[in-house]
């Protein structure tokens, strides 16, 4: 088995040190999509999806996107909030695929609500 140098090392613990940094929720913009029994059914997944595959396709590095339970407002269902740092939080109902890649292109990137989607902001 082959020594690692102490270069090696240093840019194993600089690698690390970003995945841990990529992963830590502080400083970002968060995205919650509402994943209970009712939001998979109302197509939750696929919004989950189309979030996370625009939020590559626009390499966007601030932003952290989880997954919560139902809130108890099933038929509004799919259901996300996003949460920009330093504003409030804005629940958007019937999120579909097409509505999640909006909402990140006009709420996420620029700033500006989606309006028309808005279940309540907090």
């Amino acid at each position: 088995m082959k020594k690692l140098t102490i270069e090696e090392l240093k840019k194993i613990r600089e690698k690390a040190q970003t995945e841990i940094q990529a992963r830590s929720p502080e400083g970002k913009d968060r995205i919650v999509v509402h994943m209970g029994t009712c939001g998979i059914a109302a197509g939750a997944r696929e919004t989950l999806l189309a979030i996370l595959d625009e939020i590559e396709k626009r390499n966007l590095q601030n932003v952290i996107v989880t997954q919560a339970g139902c809130i108890g407002l099933c038929e509004y269902e799919p259901i996300i909030s996003v949460q920009k740092v330093g504003t409030p939080k804005v629940l958007y109902k019937y999120v579909t695929p097409e509505k999640a890649r909006r909402i990140i292109a006009q709420h996420v990137i620029n700033g500006q609500i989606v309006t028309e989607d808005v279940l309540s902001t907090e």
